[in-house]
């Protein structure tokens, strides 16, 4: 089995809607698009291309598969790993709507997205990286696929816009592996699927 790992961007109440810039995800007239774009640092370029390293192929929604093959093909991977993975690894796009596609190295799933997605990870190998994709992630914590959950987490408050775990998740308990803090206060942290939820109470025994 190899892990299936997802990395968002989040705001402080959870928003994922369209970090990197405005016309991203405008969906619901989300007035906030690029939300990230004042907060990003060397540090965080850093992590991510630390995190791009251990990437075999990637796993897209639609949306995010649109958005990365309309930058990515054009960016020169000379001196970038993220550009470079992106380039040269596979692709693994879920969606329902697009015909074909374009983008080298790309390829649909069936329409059985978490069947699809078992039988990506049943081999050995390296990380089935996903990146972005709220809807799809959505779908793959539903379905308790995720093994690694790795967040960057802004300080920014928005109280609107489509949020990480509003689509329902899997009850489970997480191991915190990894934290830092960025120069403007952003915290990226991984955390591994652990098992199931335990509970406990405070309250004073009567006896």
């Amino acid at each position: 089995m190899r892990p299936l790992v997802v990395t968002t961007f989040l705001t402080l109440d959870g928003v994922a809607q369209a970090p990197g810039g405005p016309q991203e995800d405008p969906s619901g007239g989300f007035p906030f698009g690029g939300w990230l774009v004042p907060h990003a640092d060397e540090a965080m370029g850093q992590q991510m291309d630390a995190w791009f390293a251990g990437a075999e192929d990637f796993l897209l929604g639609r949306r995010t598969y649109e958005i990365f093959a309309a930058h990515w093909p054009h960016v020169d991977p000379a001196g970038d790993p993220v550009a470079a993975a992106l380039q040269t690894k596979t692709k693994h796009v879920a969606s329902r709507t697009l015909p074909s596609l374009e983008w080298s190295t790309a390829r649909l799933l069936g329409d059985d997205v978490p069947a699809a997605v078992r039988e990506l990870t049943a081999a050995d190998g390296g990380e089935l990286q996903v990146h972005g994709s709220i809807g799809l992630v959505q779908t793959l914590l539903a379905e308790d696929l995720v093994d690694e959950l790795r967040t960057i987490v802004f300080p920014v408050v928005l109280g609107r816009g489509k949020r990480l775990f509003e689509g329902g998740a899997a009850p489970r308990t997480w191991e915190t592996v990894s934290s830092a803090t960025t120069s403007t206060g952003a915290v990226m942290t991984a955390h591994r699927r652990v098992g199931e939820v335990a509970t406990g109470s405070f309250a004073l025994n009567d006896a």
